[in-house]
């Protein structure tokens, strides 16, 4: 991809225009992606990224928890126009981090971004024909930014809290309890006794780390779950990926490596949704091959089928040769109560903790928390419907970039970005100044991500929904998904908008300045 300079040394924008054509909330994996694609391909727009804390990265900048990474596969979460050079195809959070830093450096995105600048609200007014956002900056006062167009890139959850279920008892623990979401730099393991409380993806990084650490140091961990979750060894190298590497040039080894995992991933998919019995049985083969029959069926034996929720990975096997060594153990029991010197199970073993770690999952959270109004009539994200564009159902002008769930969610973010380009590129030629999603009455609600997580269950209340049908559903499918929003349809349940003042002082989005 090129680097464009179009954005930032444009000509001052007239007077009675908004401060820019579109604000990306958040510089994220996702906000700086859909940054790079905009400035690539409609290098004439004006673009800002307003991010909320101090540094880029988004997750990658807060999850500081030992062992963090991505439980995708590297080249997947990279983005299709930024090789994947470093040689590990898992990456933890340093790299991953480090990726973005440089993808920004290298295509100038850093100049876009305001730091420390969290946006509370969000208000549309049809009369002037664009946002109007409330910003809190790092100094606590308030500000107003205008855009015609916003893009929401904040990811699915809260940063400022996490789920964090209480328990009985928690006041008598005299011991240190940590969340992962917000892990102590100065956190002293040495020796201690740590319980783990989860099974998901957290708890599965976590928990052979600590059990290497502080089996050197005389410690202990043990991981205690209500219920087992599918765990499946993922190799910190891939071989296919290295001999190609080797072969190839990066740009034509990325995009092939990318094509089988992604093929790869979606036959999975399609096979535990087909056939979920067979996938359980496949699923559950790997892992007999890892550890003894009665630790698998105690410890490893979900009650629900591949990927009814996230699966979860293990780099290199690091869990199972913890519990295999005697390193780390398992507990599949509710937690009863705490007491002063660890956790009491509901079998009545109380498991001795010096320090407890819950690992109790994400508060799910869209859009980063802002309020949104049109008009002055708050949006409920509950009531509404997302279109495949990202574009929230009777709300002008706004995408909220929503990812895979059984994928990497840099897939569909970028393929949001393209679309996004794609229409932002007709409402330019047209002398378009607003887009609105208007769903059918005939099209009936089904829910955004089709897991049974407990971190999505409990925010149900809290996600807009998907359709049933055309562009309102939303499939979790990148080849299906290729087609429809690289080369659907632009129109269809899409309503325009010309400007309604003169060009002289209200011009179109992108138009030339």
């Amino acid at each position: 991809m090129a680097t464009q300079h179009g954005t930032t040394d444009a000509p001052r924008r007239p007077a009675g225009s908004p401060d820019h054509d579109v604000v990306v909330v958040g510089a994220g994996l996702t906000g700086l992606g859909v940054a790079a694609r905009l400035r690539d391909r409609l290098p004439r727009i004006d673009v800002a990224i307003l991010e909320a804390r101090a540094d880029l990265g988004g997750t990658w900048d807060l999850f500081r928890y030992p062992g963090v990474r991505s439980d995708s596969d590297a080249f997947t979460l990279s983005y299709p126009f930024r090789p994947w050079r470093n040689p590990n195809a898992v990456a933890d959070g340093a790299e991953i981090l480090d990726y973005l830093c440089r993808t920004a450096a290298d295509l100038d995105l850093e100049r876009l971004i305001t730091y420390r600048t969290r946006v509370l609200a969000a208000d549309w007014s049809s009369a002037d024909q664009c946002w109007s956002l409330t910003v809190r900056r790092a100094d606590g006062g308030e500000d107003v930014r205008t855009a015609r167009f916003v893009v929401f890139g904040t990811g699915y959850y809260a940063y400022d809290h996490g789920h964090r279920p209480r328990f009985e008892g928690e006041e008598d623990f005299a011991g240190t309890v940590v969340h992962p979401q917000f892990w102590p730099a100065d956190l002293d393991l040495d020796g201690k006794r740590v319980v783990i409380i989860g099974s998901g993806a957290t708890a599965v990084t976590i928990a052979p780390v600590l059990a290497d650490r502080t089996a050197r140091t005389g410690g202990s961990v043990t991981m205690v779950q209500r219920s087992p979750s599918w765990v499946v060894p993922l190799g910190r190298r891939d071989p296919f990926a290295d001999r190609w590497r080797r072969r190839l040039p990066p740009a034509t080894a990325h995009r092939l490596i990318r094509t089988r995992n992604v093929g790869r991933l979606g036959q999975i998919w399609r096979l535990s949704r087909w056939r979920p019995q067979l996938a359980n049985r496949m699923v559950g083969a790997v892992i007999a091959r890892q550890l003894p029959a009665d630790v698998v069926a105690a410890h490893f034996t979900p009650r629900y089928d591949v990927w009814d929720q996230r699966v979860c990975a293990t780099v290199d096997g690091e869990l199972f040769a913890a519990v295999r060594e005697g390193r780390l153990a398992m507990r599949t029991d509710r937690v009863a109560r705490w007491e002063r010197d660890g956790v009491r199970l509901g079998s009545g073993e109380l498991v001795p903790a010096d320090v407890i770690i819950t690992a109790t999952g994400l508060a799910v959270q869209l859009l980063g928390g802002t309020s949104v109004r049109v008009d002055g009539r708050e949006v409920t994200a509950s009531e509404s419907l997302l279109h495949r564009a990202g574009l929230v159902a009777g709300v002008p002008n706004l995408v909220a970039v929503i990812g895979y769930v059984n994928a990497s969610w840099t897939l569909r973010s970028d393929l949001l970005a393209r679309h996004l380009c794609r229409l932002l590129r007709f409402m330019i030629r047209k002398g378009y100044r607003t887009v609105t999603a208007v769903p059918p009455s005939s099209v009936r609600r089904q829910p955004l991500m089709p897991l049974t997580a407990g971190y999505l269950l409990r925010a149900r209340d809290a996600l807009p929904s998907t359709g049933d049908r055309g562009p309102w559903r939303v499939r979790q499918s990148y080849a299906v998904e290729s087609l429809t929003l690289g080369h659907g349809r632009l129109r269809t349940d899409l309503v325009f908008g010309r400007p309604s003042r003169p060009a002289t002082t209200r011009r179109p989005v992108g138009a030339a300045r």
